[in-house]
């Protein structure tokens, strides 16, 4: 199907270029055609309109077929709050936005461990995250390194997100790596990624959506320090006093 309608649209391309072509060759005699007719009448000939469409035509042709504006590229669908549905595995399959994830989950025999393991928490990239970090054909043709980076998203224990509130710092993650968690911020993130919904609770374990997959040293472990206020300038010494002259006193 797809091969006959790139062809029928490669035959109705080269159809319209040959229409123009054609046009385009005749208009050099219609031009003198007109011309003679002009000269022996004393009057314009009235078959230019012709002639513009033509042009419109051959416009038209340049810019497109019959004109139309290319489409504009399908907006990424905006993310659905999660609700929770079962155990992790079953609440990421029945949002419907990671389908990527649990597709890299079976890849790499990690799904038992979500929906047996209890008390974990996942950091759960959307499927416009992973398609912005790699092509999925890419991501599937080396197993042990996309299962070294699943489990760098996955901490064996409940950090709900009241335990890092206000607070920077690394958490020890499933691949025997640190994820850093902060706190600090409006927006509380996992390494360079934003959270975007915290705290779904699975019944066992607690999912927290971000918007990139994560990635291992992206950001530093020790919280930024705030630089010191500069010292404030020393004041000039005030002026001492004038002395006052003493009078002579007479003799």
């Amino acid at each position: 199907m797809t091969a006959t309608r790139l062809l029928t649209a490669a035959a109705t391309a080269a159809l319209i270029a040959g229409a123009c072509g054609a046009a385009w060759a005749q208009t050099p005699q219609t031009a003198q055609t007109q011309a003679q007719a002009q000269a022996a009448t004393g009057k314009p000939t009235t078959d230019a309109p012709a002639n513009t469409a033509v042009q419109g035509t051959a416009s038209a042709v340049k810019q497109g077929v019959a004109g139309a504006p290319a489409a504009a590229p399908a907006a990424a669908p905006a993310f659905r709050p999660v609700t929770p549905a079962g155990d992790l595995i079953q609440t990421l399959v029945a949002s419907g936005q990671f389908t990527t994830l649990i597709k890299a989950l079976d890849a790499t025999n990690l799904t038992p461990v979500l929906k047996n393991q209890p008390h974990l928490t996942v950091f759960a990239p959307t499927d416009a995250a992973f398609a912005a970090y790699m092509p999925t054909a890419q991501l599937m043709a080396d197993l042990p390194g996309l299962q070294k980076l699943l489990l760098h998203h996955i901490i064996n224990a409940e950090v709900d997100t009241s335990k890092f509130k206000d607070a920077h710092g690394p958490v020890n993650d499933g691949a025997g790596n640190h994820i850093v968690l902060d706190g600090t911020t409006p927006t509380f993130k996992a390494d360079q990624a934003n959270i975007l919904q915290a705290d779904v609770r699975a019944s066992n374990g607690l999912i927290d959506v971000v918007d990139q997959v994560l990635k291992q040293g992206s950001v530093p472990e020790a919280a930024p320090v705030a630089a010191e206020p500069a010292p404030a300038a020393a004041e000039p010494p005030a002026p001492a006093p004038a002395k006052k002259k003493g009078t002579k006193k007479g003799g």
